[in-house]
């Protein structure tokens, strides 16, 4: 199965190195991305693991989100992606093959009459394209706002509490084998592998603390907004 989605960039990975690209066109394909908000050309890329994937095609494209995203992370936060099952990979990279050997066609016959039929067929794929995106962007905005909204909530319960309990503090405080423990106890996938990089991600930290559970989810690798939620509200209460 194929979805249409918008993925945080920050847990896509590339096996293709970013030095096969020129770092004045990744410039400037992230400086149009900052300002169109978005890629016209969605990546194609594989759940790896719980909110991870890797890049199967687009690695130029990835690369350039990446890079607008260093300059702008909360508006390049996101990058639009077709999310392929793993089982699936081998049939995607052939129609891959496939449709970069008809662009190498297509450009060795430029000058063939009938391209010129292909430019109002393209003209209304470029619009559908767009207004799903535009759809798909406003979702994001929506979900972001309500996410905002859950985060405000839960924020004016937990001191109340305490320090103690206080869950920002527990992630600003307890070691790796102590995440670890923790998370597992909240059923968090991955709890070993999370508790490493939210150890890492906090003595990178000027005051090796968090500043807030944004700055957490921004900072830790392959950490979303939902799985934040859940720690946010499970700590809380126990």
């Amino acid at each position: 199965m194929i979805n249409f989605s918008l993925v945080d960039v920050k847990s896509i990975t590339s096996n293709e190195p970013r030095s096969n690209f020129s770092e004045a066109d990744l410039e400037n394909l992230a400086d149009i991305i900052i300002e169109t908000g978005g890629i016209i050309r969605p990546l194609v890329v594989k759940v790896t693991g719980v909110e991870s994937y890797t890049v199967v095609d687009g690695h130029f494209e990835y690369y350039a989100a990446v890079k607008a995203r260093e300059k702008n992370p909360r508006q390049a936060e996101m990058v639009n992606a077709f999310v392929i099952a793993p089982k699936l990979e081998d049939l995607v990279l052939k129609q891959v093959v496939s449709l970069q050997k008809t662009n190498s066609s297509d450009k060795a016959v430029i000058s063939h009459p009938e391209t010129t039929k292909l430019e109002p067929r393209l003209a209304n794929l470029e619009l559908r394209l767009e207004k799903q995106f535009n759809e798909f962007k406003s979702e994001f905005i929506q979900e972001r706002q309500r996410i905002d909204s859950q985060f405000k909530q839960l924020e004016n319960l937990i001191p109340q509490k305490g320090k103690q309990s206080n869950p920002l503090s527990l992630l600003n405080s307890l070691d790796r084998d102590e995440l670890s423990r923790k998370l597992q106890r909240s059923r968090i996938p991955g709890a070993e592998k999370l508790a490493n990089a939210i150890e890492d991600a906090r003595h990178k930290k000027p005051k090796q603390e968090f500043e807030d559970y944004r700055d957490v989810v921004k900072s830790v690798k392959n950490l979303g907004d939902k799985t934040i939620l859940t720690i946010i509200d499970e700590w809380s209460r126990s």
